[in-house]
């Protein structure tokens, strides 16, 4: 995976993609849904995560309470302690990590608390969630972190116009 290239290319497409993602606002929620959990099937059958882990490498999850203590106990620390050394509080008033890449991300982009890791984490990219049309600011944002979500809006562009939602 090119990341640079990615980041070149997501970089051109994007006022165009927020321009496509907002005009999706108003269209059919189940039928926009209906498209996304598709892609999302599609993209991620030819796109592997490992291979990428652009998110890990550039973003933070949100931290919730839950998510600390989890994380905390997988890595035999108290939760002061784990918010002490990996955690910051960002301007939204959100727990998120100091640094990134994300201190546990290893060198083959595997995650070292992958089965404790933050709901954030395991809901990532959220393009096969619920109610998409709530979420599509957010999905522009995904599409200058996450290949995969960049190409599903490329092909989203593609379905969409053609069933007269574009």
């Amino acid at each position: 995976m090119d990341l640079s290239k990615f980041a070149v290319e997501a970089k051109k497409k994007s006022a165009e993609n927020r321009t496509f993602l907002q005009k999706l606002k108003s269209k059919n929620a189940r039928e926009i849904d209906d498209v996304f959990h598709q892609l999302h099937d599609e993209v991620f059958e030819e796109i592997d995560c490992l291979s990428c882990a652009n998110c890990c490498k550039t973003t933070s999850p949100i931290f919730y309470q839950t998510d600390i203590e989890r994380v905390a106990k997988s890595l035999r620390m108290k939760p002061g302690d784990f918010i002490e050394k990996y955690l910051r509080i960002d301007e939204d008033k959100d727990f998120v990590l100091k640094s990134s890449p994300c201190p546990f991300l290893d060198a083959e982009n595997y995650c070292s608390v992958y089965e404790d890791r933050p709901k954030a984490c395991r809901e990532y990219p959220h393009t096969n969630r619920k109610k998409m049309v709530q979420i599509l600011d957010l999905t522009f944002k995904n599409t200058l972190v996450c290949p995969a979500v960049l190409e599903m809006v490329e092909r989203l562009k593609k379905v969409l116009p053609a069933k007269g939602a574009g």
